[in-house]
């Protein structure tokens, strides 16, 4: 069977088979045109529902530049830079009082050293204040025993 043969008849006209495949060529490319400017308008549906999205977004970004200039952030560099020196102040007064705090640490431990060296003073001063008193006794013992040799060698006197 061949294209050229076939007849089909619809309501009492009769179409050829060469007019049949240019119908049903035409047919399907205009189906065809049609699904894809379907397809292609659901997809700019979709665009223009994301773009009603942005819109705000954009809105957004724009006020946030506008206060950004309010807010003059360009000096916002030399703030910062100040910032920084104090900072490095901070850091430098910190080290300073870290090594202080060392110091204090070590006269604490020679001051409780002192102390002890002191309390050790104060014992050997009142041993020393015992001896003293036993010195005192001792000298005016050896005193009256002189006094009593003088007397003893020379009686008369």
């Amino acid at each position: 069977m061949k294209l050229s043969e076939t007849e089909l008849t619809i309501g009492g006209v009769k179409l050829k088979g060469i007019y049949i495949a240019v119908v049903l060529s035409l047919a399907t490319t205009i189906a065809s045109a049609v699904w894809t400017a379907s397809s292609l308008y659901s997809r700019l549906a979709i665009v223009e529902k994301k773009a009603s999205a942005v819109k705000p977004v954009v809105e957004k970004v724009q006020l946030i530049e506008q206060r950004l200039e309010d807010n003059d952030v360009s000096q916002l560099k030399g703030k910062l830079a100040t910032l920084k020196t104090s900072l490095d102040t901070l850091v430098v007064q910190q080290k300073n009082l870290l090594e202080l705090k060392g110091n204090v640490s070590e006269l604490s431990k020679d001051i409780e050293s002192i102390k002890g060296t002191v309390a050790k003073a104060e014992i050997i001063i009142k041993d020393i204040g015992d001896t003293d008193a036993k010195f005192k006794t001792l000298t005016k013992e050896v005193e009256d025993l002189w006094q009593g040799m003088e007397y003893l060698s020379n009686p008369l006197k």
